[in-house]
């Protein structure tokens, strides 16, 4: 959404609450990312990679006077909702209607440097509460709707798209590589002879194909046979992955020495592609041996967490959907110029 879109459009129905939306670890986020806000006091700025709803935004604005907020987000629905959620705090928010990847213009649209002007950045990937439970968005394998599954519907490919149009080399790669599906060919060659009938347009045709596809000693374990399928084609539909790879660089050099950034992610691919960019930063670049460290040389990053943290059992108790959460956080305590 633009910033200056009326949220008074969206009808009142569509409020966090409507929608059962509890904040994932939003104790714990701000055990992690407070203390960069406190010590930038008044000025400081949070970016909310991934707003959504915008309960932790809430809490952060509300938590520290000083903050200012840059929101973003992909889905204007989910924008309008948050805004009319941090109206409290309208002289110190700010909203973009953009993907995680879109942060370095999205802080200079804001009149910020896209290199150090941040104090404290999340990213709560993944779908959210109120795409899961918008019946018609698709998302959700429990419900037929129509096979859309995109976070900003007012453009791009469907998942009934990839379904009836990608090869079934494609359709396998995408259900093996996004889904971690052991019977990705499989399922590749059934949607390619079901579609040659009729093309596949919801998910409960979906989920049919899939339960008759998937043997069935595999469908009883595992969770839902339609888990892995609909995670392939969400990320598949959204270029989750390569959003990420691009984001988390931007994201770190967006960050003032002493800044901090909290990553939530629900798969372990996302976790995989966080670990992966932050891990080299924690490192020295200064050759083995030397008795002191070269300037310039130093790491970068400081890690905050030990591993991926999960959530406790009382947070899963409260908030079911906290379950598969990986949370790593990192500081930054150095800036090589490259």
């Amino acid at each position: 959404m633009a910033e200056g879109q009326d949220a008074a459009a969206i009808p009142e129905a569509a409020s966090p609450e409507s929608f059962g939306h509890v904040p994932v670890l939003l104790d714990r986020a701000d055990e992690l990312l407070g203390p960069a806000l406190e010590a930038a006091g008044a000025g400081a700025i949070y970016v909310d990679a991934t707003l959504g709803l915008g309960g932790h935004s809430e809490h952060f604005l509300r938590t520290y006077p000083g903050a200012h907020l840059i929101g973003l987000d992909r889905d204007p629905d989910a924008l309008a909702v948050a805004r009319r959620r941090l109206a409290p705090y309208a002289d110190r928010t700010k909203f973009v209607h953009t993907r995680y990847d879109g942060i370095a213009d999205a802080l200079a649209s804001c009149g910020l440097d896209r290199v150090g002007s941040v104090h404290a950045i999340l990213f709560d990937l993944g779908v959210s509460s109120m795409q899961l439970d918008e019946t018609e968005r698709g998302f959700a394998y429990s419900r037929d709707a129509p096979l859309d599954m995109r976070m900003d519907p007012t453009t791009g490919m469907t998942a009934a798209d990839v379904l009836n149009t990608y090869s079934h080399g494609d359709l396998a790669r995408i259900l093996s590589t996004y889904g971690e599906e052991r019977f990705a060919g499989k399922i590749a060659s059934e949607i390619v002879r079901q579609r040659a009938k009729a093309p596949l347009r919801t998910s409960g045709e979906l989920v049919e194909l899939l339960y008759r596809t998937i043997p069935a000693a595999s469908r009883r374990t595992g969770g839902h046979p339609a888990k892995r399928t609909f995670q392939a084609l969400r990320v598949e539909v959204n270029g989750e992955l390569d959003s990420l790879r691009a984001a988390i660089p931007d994201a770190l050099d967006a960050l003032a020495v002493g800044g901090r950034v909290v990553f939530m992610s629900y798969q372990s691919l996302e976790d995989r592609v966080v670990k992966q960019i932050l891990t080299p930063l924690t490192k020295s670049k200064s050759p083995e041996g030397l008795p002191v460290e070269l300037p310039g040389t130093e790491p970068e990053l400081r890690v905050l967490t030990r591993g991926a943290e999960r959530a406790t059992e009382q947070e899963i108790e409260a908030n079911p959907r906290s379950a598969p959460v990986r949370l790593r956080a990192a500081e930054r305590i150095a800036r090589r110029y490259r």
